[in-house]
C-alpha cells in the first residue's frame, strides 16, 4: 500500500487557546516520519480559494503556549455554504468542488482538521467526497459528544473563574449584584465549570430554563441574610421558562446564522426592577478565546496532535481523536457529530453546585 507522504493541517471555526500546540503535535513528528505538513491558511477559507504554506519545524518552535492559530482561521469558510456578495447582496453558493480541486492539486494524502462541532460535518461531508480526513475536536464550548473534554474548554473555564474571582471584590464592596455573560452557544459547560469554580450564587444554562421569580428570591435572601452581593453566572443561551433565547444579531454569511448575546443585560436589568438591588452586567466575549491555554489544554493538545498524525500515518481515515478517561482514543467523525453534548440536569457537576447552595433559577433539578 502506498504510505501517507503529505499532510494537510487547518484550523476551522473560531479560535481558542491550544490550537498552536495541536499544530506542533502535529508537525514535529511528521516531520520525524519523513512527511510533508502543508498549513492550510484560515481555516476551510484556505482550502477553497488555495491558500496554503508548508511547514517546517522552526515554524511550530516556541509555540506550545502561544494563543490563536498561525495558520488562521474562519467560521464563514463553510465550502458547502460559500458566502458571495454582488451588489451588496449575500449569495450562497457550494464551493465544495473547489476544495476538493485544491486537495487534489497540493497531492495531499490526508487533510488533518482541527474545530469544533461545525467543523467536524464540513469535515465529514468533504469525506464523502473522497478527501481523507482525520479530526482533531477544539472548542471552548465542550458541546462534542465523542470526547470527554475539547481543548480549549478548560482555558475558557479559567478565564471566567478568575473573572469571577475579581467580580466577588467589586459587587461586596459596593453591595452589588453582578452579572457575569459567558459564551457556550446551546451549551452550558462554560457557565457551570466556570460559576462553580468562581463560586456564583446562581448559575443559569440553557439546559435548564429559570423562573425570574426563583432568581429574584434568590438574591432577596441573600440581601436579607446579611449576604448584601451576589454573583450571577448566565451562560449566552441561557433562556427562562416559556421563553427563548436572546439573539444579539443575524450573520448569513454564517452557516449557523444566529449570534447569541444580550441574556446578561436582559437579567440584570430585569434583577434590578424587580428587587430594587444596585445591579451591573459584564459580558466576557472573546477574553474566554485569548491568551495562552493551561497546562491541561496545552497536554490535552500535545496528545491529541501526536495521536492525530498516527492515525494519518495508518491511513485510520474518518476518525477524530477523542479523550475517553485518561486515555487518547479515536471515533469514527460520523459517530462524533451524531449528537451535541449538552448539560444534563442531573450532572456531577450540577448536583455538586446544587449542595452547596447554588440556584438554577429553578425550585426542583
Amino acid at each position: 500500500m502506498q504510505k501517507v507522504k503529505k499532510v494537510g493541517i487547518l484550523t476551522g471555526g473560531g479560535d481558542c487557546p491550544g490550537l498552536n500546540a495541536v499544530i506542533r503535535g502535529v508537525t514535529k513528528p511528521a516531520h520525524d516520519h519523513g512527511l510533508t505538513v502543508l498549513g492550510i491558511l484560515d481555516g476551510f477559507e484556505g482550502l477553497v480559494e488555495g491558500k496554503a504554506m508548508e511547514l517546517y519545524n522552526k515554524d511550530v518552535s516556541g509555540i506550545l503556549a502561544t494563543g490563536g492559530t498561525i495558520l488562521g482561521s474562519s467560521n464563514k469558510g463553510d465550502p458547502f455554504h460559500w458566502p458571495e456578495e454582488n451588489n451588496g447582496k449575500i449569495k450562497i453558493v457550494d464551493r465544495s468542488k473547489d476544495a476538493l480541486k485544491n486537495y487534489q492539486a497540493w497531492d495531499l494524502d490526508v487533510v488533518i482538521t482541527i474545530g469544533g462541532d461545525g467543523t467536524m460535518h464540513i469535515a465529514h461531508q468533504l469525506s464523502q467526497m473522497g478527501m481523507n480526513i482525520v479530526g482533531v475536536p477544539k472548542t471552548i464550548d465542550n458541546d462534542l459528544e465523542a470526547t470527554d473534554q475539547t481543548f480549549g474548554h478548560d482555558s475558557a473555564v479559567y478565564v471566567v473563574s478568575e473573572a469571577l474571582d475579581r467580580l466577588h471584590t467589586t459587587a461586596s464592596s459596593h453591595h452589588r449584584v453582578m452579572v457575569i455573560e459567558v459564551m457556550g452557544r446551546y451549551a452550558g459547560w462554560i457557565a457551570l465549570n466556570g460559576g462553580l469554580a468562581g463560586g456564583a450564587d446562581i448559575i443559569l444554562i440553557p439546559e435548564i430554563p429559570f423562573e425570574w421569580e426563583v432568581v429574584y428570591d434568590k438574591v432577596v435572601q441573600r440581601n436579607m441574610m446579611g449576604k448584601r452581593f451576589s454573583i450571577v453566572c448566565v451562560a449566552e443561551g441561557a433562556k427562562p421558562k416559556n421563553g427563548s433565547i436572546v439573539v444579539k444579531s443575524k450573520d448569513l454569511k454564517r452557516t449557523d446564522p444566529v449570534q447569541l448575546g444580550g441574556v446578561g443585560e436582559l437579567v440584570s436589568k430585569k434583577i434590578a426592577e424587580n428587587t430594587g438591588l444596585e445591579t451591573r452586567f459584564t459580558v466576557l466575549g472573546h477574553l474566554q478565546r485569548g491568551g495562552s491555554p493551561t497546562p491541561f489544554d496545552r497536554i490535552l493538545s500535545t496528545k491529541f496532535g501526536t495521536n492525530a498524525i498516527e492515525l494519518a500515518i495508518k491511513k485510520q481515515f474518518g476518525r477524530m481523536v477523542a479523550l475517553r478517561g485518561s486515555e487518547i482514543k479515536s471515533v469514527r467523525i460520523a459517530d462524533a457529530i451524531s449528537r451535541q453534548k449538552l448539560v444534563k440536569p442531573k450532572d456531577q457537576a450540577v448536583l455538586a453546585a446544587h449542595a452547596v447552595g447554588v440556584s438554577f433559577g429553578t425550585e426542583k433539578l
